[in-house]
């Protein structure tokens, strides 16, 4: 598919043009710690929400610095004679990055700074006006327009497995913020998307951030990589269910959930043994249909599954948030309420109620019996949460290969910053119920009973989990035969959920 955006871009193989560029910005403290420094918290905040009035305010001088934000940040014109000492002007109006209009200068792109995980100064290249991703009311009805980074980007980068690979495939790359992070730690990266322009940003947004060029290849879902398999897959996809195909950057022209679902279902054959595939996506939650069993028919044989519902919207929550972020709630109230039609008739006609979103992990494991963990969890998590997602599979390994007989010979750990909750009336002897609580990672809570709760007390690594049972059961008068045979299925749900870490486990 055509771009229908006709502006023009800088030149994509002017490699030596963005390293000159790279180190203005550089030099003129245009990176993500320098914007902080010089907007304050309040403005740079309001720049993530595509706010730029305090920003303005605050760039009223004439330093290098307040230059370049005007400039690539707040898409405001400046005299040719303040860029010029600042960049390489004519390098830069040469191959495209600007352009000039009398005594002005104007940027041709939105350049964002961006840290990377290790303190690293990444530049986000965008279109003028487009530097936040996601469902910020960008207001652009440009097809093929290419957005920046927003929360669902930042989101994917930050639950993604960072270990060395081999090979890496961002499949819908947009403006290559995934490809970016992966070009961390994958020797190959190989890049996708549908609209051109995206490729185009991709190439800029890798340049200008001082990595390696990537792979890059036009076209749909996994046919512009036929039959290469990768040790990692990762995809932001369009996966906006909408009732047609406005903007490429969001609507993936399939209809309900099919383009998610097919995403998912494909990428196990373009996966290496041991490879991850993660995505963010949505799906329909479909009447008389449970949604979590809708899920696991998506996931590929030979892959493990870790499948997290973060948010579930009703139909006409989901309708106006992606109407606002068109900016169709700003048009004709009659076009407005045409739209909003739309969707609620392409959802009546599917028996859709509601919409959840969330993440979606595989892992190629090839197993015999698959481990498929679909559930719900909306509460704040930490990021990064990439270990901790990875260390779930290595758990899931663990837990496969040790039936109830070596599980109670084998010896755990209560994980770091692990609360216990007692919960009951006040003055009451003996708490209803207690509550184990993560201070980390997933942050999850969940509910054991008083042997749980005092075994998971006492597991340091010392003793197994049948010694520690059988003098629970001494303390608690109960045979000891008896609570061997009921405890492993407790233990094995708080090593599956990272309650409990075996010795020994690797990671």
């Amino acid at each position: 598919m055509s771009s229908s955006v006709s502006a023009a871009l800088p030149a994509a193989d002017r490699n030596d043009v963005a390293a000159l560029l790279r180190d203005a910005l550089i030099d003129a403290e245009f990176t993500a710690d320098g914007l902080l420094e010089l907007l304050g918290a309040p403005a740079y905040a309001a720049l993530a929400r595509s706010e730029t009035v305090p920003a303005l305010r605050a760039t009223r001088g004439d330093s290098p610095l307040e230059t370049l934000v005007r400039l690539f940040l707040l898409q405001q014109p400046v005299p040719r004679e303040r860029a010029a000492g600042v960049l390489p002007l004519d390098a830069c109006r040469d191959s495209g990055w600007l352009r000039e209009s009398g005594e002005e200068v104007a940027a041709t792109v939105d350049v964002r700074p961006y840290g990377g995980p290790d303190g690293e100064d990444w530049f986000i290249v965008s279109d003028l006006g487009c530097a936040v991703g996601g469902a910020g009311g960008v207001g652009s009805h440009e097809e093929g327009v290419v957005l920046g980074v927003g929360g669902a980007s930042t989101t994917l980068a930050g639950i993604t497995v960072r270990t060395p690979v081999a090979s890496a495939l961002d499949l819908g790359t947009g403006s290559g913020i995934q490809a970016l992070h992966a070009a961390r730690h994958a020797t190959q990266v190989t890049a996708t998307d549908l609209n051109s322009r995206a490729l185009h940003i991709t190439a800029l947004t890798l340049a200008l951030s001082g990595v390696g060029a990537a792979d890059l290849r036009q076209g749909s879902l996994y046919e512009p990589v036929g039959d290469a398999t990768y040790d990692l897959i990762v995809s932001n996809p369009p996966f906006v269910i909408s009732p047609g195909a406005r903007l490429t950057y969001r609507d993936g022209g399939m209809g309900g959930d099919d383009l998610c679902r097919t995403l998912v279902q494909e990428s196990g054959e373009h996966l290496n043994d041991g490879g991850y595939a993660q995505f963010l996506a949505n799906w329909q939650h479909v009447e008389g249909e449970e949604w979590t069993e809708r899920l696991r028919s998506w996931v590929p044989r030979g892959c493990d599954a870790w499948i997290v519902q973060r948010e579930v919207q009703d139909i006409t929550q989901y309708a106006e948030l992606w109407l606002r972020d068109a900016g169709d709630h700003r048009t004709d109230p009659a076009a407005y309420a045409a739209r909003y039609d739309a969707w609620l008739d392409e959802f009546e006609a599917r028996k859709v109620r509601a919409v959840g979103f969330g993440w979606i992990t595989l892992r190629k494991s090839s197993a015999a019996e698959p481990s498929i963990v679909v559930e719900e969890w909306p509460h704040p998590v930490e990021q990064p949460l990439g270990d901790a997602v990875r260390a779930h599979f290595e758990r899931v390994d663990w837990l496969r290969t040790h039936d109830d007989a070596a599980l109670l010979e084998s010896s755990f750990r209560l994980a770091g910053e692990v609360v216990q909750e007692q919960v009951g009336l006040p003055g009451a002897e003996d708490p209803e119920h207690v509550v184990l609580r993560q201070g980390r990672g997933m942050r999850r809570a969940t509910k054991v009973d008083t042997v749980g709760a005092g075994f998971a007390g006492v597991c340091d690594g010392t003793l197994s989990a049948g010694r520690i049972l059988d003098a629970i059961a001494q303390l608690v008068g109960e045979e000891q035969v008896l609570l061997r045979d009921r405890t492993p299925a407790q233990i094995r749900t708080l090593v599956e959920q990272g309650f409990l870490d075996p010795v020994g486990l690797a990671g």
